[in-house]
């Protein structure tokens, strides 16, 4: 079970980041944030009406705020990372933020068999590689690594505390719609302060609708996979939840090999593999 949850959440969040990256290449990545998470919170507030998910109001949510503070700012550096490119490079680099789960994991006394360690370890190396050898260059290339570093230990913080939010399914719609309502808020408060400074909000010619599909999906998409995160870290070790959550850069990697034809270097396949192999180890652990 929890194998499945949290190769879902990488499928998803994989995804999510591919089609943010994209949107961000013609569109303002704090308007991209916006939109895609006020999408996901309307969503997800007819869900908790529907549901009466209200009931499970409690001192959890305060976690899923605190979620909803971090998450902005981490997918802000991370969608402008993305734009600033090359995906296969930016999305790898941002597993870093592992550590932060599987750090809390340890410390609350979670210890993985060996399999599961040599699992982990085959895994994260996995995902490094498929970075590829392309870190030297211009400065823009430093500045996406920043952020992406910035944006991976902000997701990585996430983790924590979503996982904390919510101990049943109608409180994780509850603690998923506080999120993003929070999310929604800081982004906009912070997208007021840009506009004000003189940043546009908008590309030259207008809103974009025919975008809003693929805004609608990358909101979506990454509030499933929070969703199936909780789930994958609810039914086992924090620590292998975590780790098989993480590989989502692969899909991410893959989808901008597949739709934007960003070569893939012979050492990034091989850390597909490895991120595969690492896959097997953990589940099998």
């Amino acid at each position: 079970m929890t194998a499945l949850f949290a190769l879902a959440t990488s499928l998803l969040w994989g995804l999510a980041d591919f089609g943010g990256g994209v949107l961000t290449r013609r569109t303002p990545a704090l308007t991209v944030v916006v939109v895609s998470q006020t999408i996901a919170a309307a969503v997800l507030g007819v869900i908790v009406l529907a549901t009466g998910a209200w009931s499970e109001a409690g001192p959890r949510l305060w976690w899923a705020v605190a979620a909803g503070l971090v998450g902005p700012v981490a997918l802000l550096c991370f969608y402008k990372a993305l734009a600033l490119g090359p995906m296969g490079v930016v999305s790898p680099l941002g597993t870093v933020g592992v550590a932060v789960p599987v750090g809390a994991g340890l410390f609350l006394g979670e210890r993985p068999g060996l399999m599961q360690i040599a699992g982990i370890a085959v895994a994260v190396l996995g995902v490094v590689l498929a970075g590829g050898p392309q870190l030297r260059g211009a400065p823009v290339q430093r500045q996406a690594i920043l952020l992406t570093l910035i944006a991976a230990f902000g997701f990585g913080t996430v983790f924590v505390l979503v996982a904390e939010a919510s101990t049943t399914i109608t409180g994780l719609f509850l603690a998923l719609f506080v999120q993003r309502v929070v999310n929604v808020g800081a982004g906009g408060l912070a997208l007021y302060v840009s506009v004000r400074r003189g940043a546009p909000a908008l590309p030259d010619d207008g809103f974009p609708w025919r975008s809003l599909p693929a805004l609608a999906f990358v909101g979506l998409a990454d509030v499933a996979a929070n969703g199936t995160y909780v789930v994958a870290a609810h039914h086992g070790p924090v620590t292998v939840a975590a780790v098989l959550a993480s590989l989502y850069p692969v899909v991410t990697a893959l989808a901008a090999r597949g739709v934007l034809r960003e070569r893939l270097a012979v050492v990034q396949a091989a850390g597909a593999g490895l991120a595969l192999v690492g896959t097997v180890l953990l589940a099998a652990g």
